[in-house]
C-alpha cells in the first residue's frame, strides 16, 4: 500500500514565520521517520495552484499567527475538500480571540484571570492616562499585557509599576489593535497538549515552565537555555490530573480537533487558572508538545501519523 503524501504547510507572512518555519521542518522530519511521504510549502500566493494540481492525501497545518490561527487557512483548505490536521476554521477563531476563549471557559466555571480588553481606539478617544488609571483600579499591579490575538507572547509584557504602563501599551499596539490586560497571576507555569489519537481527547502529562527571567515571553520561549522544563510538570497527582481535565474541557468548549495545547498557571492554594489555548501549537526544539510528547512515551512523528491517517478517514 503506497504511503499518503502529505503536504506540511509552514511560514506564511506573520511575526511567527520563523517558528513556524522551524516547527514545520521538525514534523517533516518526523512523518519522514514514519515511512510517509511528506512536502513543505509556504503559504505563499501559489498555495492553491498547488493544492490544486498536486492535491495531498493530507495537509498538515504547521502555522502560527495570522492566517494559519485564525481559520484563513483552514477555510481555504475546507473550500478545496483537502483533508488536513488540525482545528476546524470556526474553531481557530474561538481560540484565536483570547477573550472569546477565556470568556467560554469562564462560563464553563472555570478559573481565568480578572481582564479587560480595549482597543487602540478606546485610550485615542476617551485619554489614555484616564484610561489606564481605571484598568489600573480595576485589574491592580502587577498585570500582565498581551494582544488580544496572537500567540508566542509577543508584545506580551509584564507591568510592575503604573510607570510602566504607557511605553507597554504602545509595545503591545505594535502587534494588534486591541490589548488584553489581564491581572498577572504567579504560580507554577504549565502547558498542556491534548490530542486525540483516538475517538476521546486526551491530556498528555503537563509539561511546567521555568523561565530564567521569570517571564515567558518570546525570548525565553524560543532561546536554548534560558528556560527550564519539567515533563511531566512536578505537580501533586490530583492537581496534574485537574490541569489534564482543564485542558481538555477548553479542547472541546471551543470546538478544537486533533491537537491542542492549553496555557495555565496552579497557584499556591493550589487554583488552576487558565490563560489560553493554542490550536497549532508550536513544534521546534523548546516547544512544550514534542516535550509533552515524549513524557508520554510516544513519538512525535508517530503521533501526528495517526492524526494524517484520520484527517484522511475524515475527508475534505
Amino acid at each position: 500500500m503506497t504511503e499518503p503524501t502529505v503536504a506540511v504547510l509552514a511560514g506564511g507572512l506573520s511575526h511567527e514565520r520563523d517558528v513556524s518555519l522551524r516547527s514545520g521542518r521538525r514534523l517533516s522530519a518526523a512523518l519522514r521517520g514514519e515511512g510517509l511521504t511528506v512536502e513543505e510549502w509556504d503559504t505563499d500566493g501559489s498555495l492553491l495552484d498547488r493544492l490544486r494540481e498536486q492535491r495531498p492525501d493530507a495537509a498538515v497545518v504547521a502555522l502560527h499567527g495570522g492566517e494559519g490561527e485564525n481559520g484563513s487557512v483552514q477555510t481555504v483548505l475546507e473550500m478545496l475538500r483537502v483533508p488536513y490536521v488540525g482545528t476546524n476554521s470556526h474553531g481557530c477563531r474561538r481560540a484565536w480571540d483570547k477573550p472569546t476563549a477565556k470568556t467560554l471557559v469562564a462560563e464553563a466555571d472555570f478559573h481565568t484571570p480578572d481582564w479587560v480588553a480595549l482597543p487602540h481606539s478606546t485610550f485615542r478617544e476617551l485619554g489614555a492616562r484616564a484610561v489606564l488609571n481605571a484598568m489600573v483600579d480595576r485589574l491592580e499591579l502587577p498585570l500582565i499585557l498581551k494582544p488580544d490575538q496572537g500567540g508566542s507572547a509577543l508584545g506580551a509584557q509584564v507591568v510592575r509599576d503604573a510607570a510602566d504602563l504607557p511605553a507597554a501599551m504602545v509595545g503591545c499596539f505594535a502587534y494588534g489593535e486591541t490589548v488584553l490586560a489581564e491581572r498577572f497571576v504567579d504560580g507554577v507555569e504549565v502547558a498542556v497538549t491534548v490530542v486525540e489519537r483516538t475517538a476521546e481527547p486526551e491530556p498528555l502529562p503537563a509539561v511546567e515552565i521555568v523561565p530564567e527571567s521569570g517571564v515567558y515571553d518570546y525570548t525565553a520561549r524560543y532561546t536554548a537555555g534560558l528556560t527550564d522544563f519539567f515533563a511531566p510538570a512536578r505537580l501533586p497527582e490530583d492537581t496534574a490530573k485537574a490541569v489534564g481535565e482543564l485542558a481538555v474541557a477548553a479542547h472541546r468548549l471551543l470546538g478544537l480537533r486533533d491537537i491542542s495545547r492549553t496555557d495555565a498557571v496552579v497557584m499556591a492554594d493550589g487554583t488552576i487558572q487558565f490563560l489560553e489555548v493554542n490550536p497549532s501549537p508550536g513544534l521546534t526544539e523548546t516547544s512544550t508538545v514534542p516535550m509533552a510528547v515524549e513524557a508520554a512515551g510516544a513519538s512525535l512523528g508517530a503521533v501526528f501519523a495517526d492524526l494524517v491517517t484520520r484527517a484522511i478517514h475524515r475527508g475534505g
